[in-house]
């Protein structure tokens, strides 16, 4: 069954803008957008994480089962956004490129242009069509500043950006 009508009524679902990023081996670092990051229960505190399973943030995220986003500013600049939403980190080194810290999960935390951020430990995952859910118990939090977090609809609206293919709010050509 697909969706009839104006497929748009989805961008009107509330939706942040955070930085997702983790490690593998050890020392090497990778993150990408992703606009899916929600909490999902209180007690004991769990969040998920919506990763497209072709992206390269996705295993490292499977085999260091860790991963940390950071909530970022609505005042980001579309071309941070640009580099970790529009760029493959197999081809770029976008932690060399922005400003981040390793935090106490040995994630890799990217600070440029965030809010806030929290670490999380993978406790549990599902397949969903073309990504995965990884739930998140939260190991690390912390606020950076005070601000505005960036939602999706300003994204879409204010800064006019566009959607990748592979996020899971991608709508097709047209």
């Amino acid at each position: 069954m697909t969706l009839e009508g104006d497929k748009r009524v989805l961008w009107q679902l509330s939706y942040g803008l955070y930085v997702v990023s983790s490690l593998k081996g050890g020392d090497e670092y990778n993150g990408q957008i992703a606009n899916t990051i929600f909490q999902v229960s209180a007690d004991p505190p769990r969040i998920v994480a919506s990763i497209n399973r072709e992206n390269y943030t996705h295993e490292f995220i499977t085999e260091s089962g860790l991963f940390a986003a950071s909530i970022l500013d609505q005042e980001t600049p579309f071309k941070f956004i640009g580099l970790y939403g529009f760029q493959c980190g197999r081809d770029v080194d976008k932690c060399a490129k922005s400003e981040y810290i390793i935090g106490k999960t040995g994630c890799p935390v990217v600070t440029e242009n965030a809010l806030s951020y929290i670490e999380a430990k993978v406790v549990n995952s599902i397949e969903v069509e073309t990504h995965t859910l990884f739930i998140g118990e939260p190991q690390y939090a912390e606020i950076l500043k005070d601000g505005t977090p960036m939602t999706y609809k300003y994204y879409h609206e204010v800064i006019k950006g566009k959607t990748p293919e592979k996020a899971a709010t991608y709508l097709g050509k047209g």
